[in-house]
């Protein structure tokens, strides 16, 4: 095998994330839960077959790469769009230039960034051309396609999780860029040091970041670097998405269980230390929302409002303004009552429902528009809870024949819920004494 970064192979005028780019499995750094022996990208490399797949993971871990990588060794021609550019006419002409190409007996490989930026409809077109094998569909993102992704488009590729490289893959890659590439420059260990940090892990912004150290050098007649002139040079200017090297979900995490667990400084330090280091305040805004319906819930429905109002505010005002609903919407999530009770009984009844057979709708419960529905039953019996006593139908059965009632919502005393547990206490009451008539 050539050697990648011989001078003979190196375009000295590329930018040097470019000039390092591997091109082969073994001359990748990091990701080896994926690509080391008897992994999942190493078995589909030496498999010869190319197959749709969802790169998820952080910046700069190696998804184009790996794209790439995978056209070259399977010899398929190689489409690359971003949903951030592009729409239906750039996906239209990429079908019809894979057509042509199989016309010639070459197989394609359409690679599509961030493919989360594409709405239902956009994703739902790959669909028919994913099916007939004229594309093999790679696409990349930093969201969880769980959430992101159409769940038909997901069901027809594999997913594999890509994770940001950890300080010892760092390093090895600040060497290998050092060695081939900045020979004329010396870095001080401090400099390694600061450098690696500021990457966070994100191997695209560590040789981004030594390209500028390089160009700031050359410009001072240095040849020596040290932690001072990163300070001076980059540092300052750099916003720091994670300034103790802790991961990005783990921040996501810390601010999630401080709301959780009522600390309001807590959450306003994991918030504000996220948008300083970069974060997209609009990602923020969705986990404040899903914050307040999995941990707050019934218990204070104004939650759910105050989050929802924030992140309008957001989009109205963006930053910094903007940012302010943010955080006071996360210091009322920290100070509200708590309950998971709504989320526990919707992850219940997904959970029964999932396992469970179609159980047919009662017949009192089915709608009855027709004459023949009505003949046959339809509707029949149907008690109209607003003509009934306190507006409920006391005994009545919503849920299939001969299934129990689950008790799947179970409504803790805390705030509003507390109101409601009363309520339904009271309800089930009225349907024993309706019952036992």
């Amino acid at each position: 095998m050539s050697d990648l970064f011989s001078s003979s192979d190196i375009d000295r005028n590329a930018p040097l994330a470019e000039q390092l780019r591997p091109q082969t499995p073994d001359e990748v750094i990091g990701q080896q839960h994926l690509l080391g022996p008897g992994k999942p990208l190493r078995l589909a490399f030496a498999s010869g077959q190319p197959h749709s797949m969802i790169l998820w993971g952080p910046p700069g871990v190696g998804k184009t790469t790996l794209a790439r990588m995978m056209a070259t060794q399977f010899q398929c021609e190689f489409i690359a769009l971003s949903a951030v550019f592009s729409g239906i006419k750039e996906v239209r002409e990429a079908v019809a230039q894979a057509e042509m190409w199989r016309g010639q007996g070459r197989r394609t490989i359409l690679f599509v960034d961030e493919i989360h930026r594409f709405n239902k409809s956009q994703q739902d077109g790959f669909l028919p051309f994913v099916e007939s094998g004229l594309l093999t569909f790679i696409g990349a993102t930093t969201e969880n396609p769980s959430f992101e992704v159409n769940s038909a488009l997901l069901s027809r590729a594999s997913v594999y999780v890509l994770k940001s490289l950890d300080e010892a893959e760092m390093g090895q890659l600040f060497d290998r860029a050092c060695a081939q590439a900045l020979a004329d420059l010396n870095f001080a260990e401090s400099a390694r040091e600061r450098l690696v940090g500021l990457a966070d892990g994100d191997a695209r912004r560590l040789l981004n970041l030594l390209e500028q150290v390089r160009t700031a050098a050359h410009t001072a007649g240095l040849a020596e670097v040290d932690g001072e002139f990163i300070e001076q040079t980059v540092a300052q200017n750099l916003r720091r998405f994670d300034k103790g090297g802790d991961a990005f979900y783990d921040q996501i995490s810390a601010l999630h269980k401080s709301v959780r667990g009522s600390n309001p400084d807590g959450a306003l330090y994991w918030l504000t230390r996220m948008l300083d280091g970069g974060a997209d305040p609009r990602y923020l805004a969705r986990r404040i929302i899903r914050m307040a319906w999995e941990d707050i819930g019934l218990a204070d429905p104004r939650a759910m409002q105050i989050a929802n109002d924030a992140a309008q505010t957001y989009e109205r005002l963006g930053s910094p303004e903007g940012e302010l609903a943010l955080g006071q919407a996360v210091i009322y999530l920290a100070v509200a009552a708590k309950s998971n009770a709504g989320y526990m009984a919707y992850n219940a009844a997904r959970a029964f429902v999932a396992k469970d057979g179609s159980r047919p709708v009662p017949v009192h419960l089915r709608n009855a528009p027709t004459k023949l529905m009505k003949e046959l039953g339809y509707g029949h019996a149907y008690r109209y809870a607003h003509d009934e006593p306190e507006a409920y139908a006391a005994g009545e059965t919503y849920l299939p024949d001969g299934l129990p009632e689950p008790d799947w919502y179970q409504p803790t005393p805390r705030g509003l819920e507390g109101k409601i547990g009363e309520k339904l206490e009271h309800l089930r009451e009225l349907d024993r004494k309706a019952k036992g008539k």
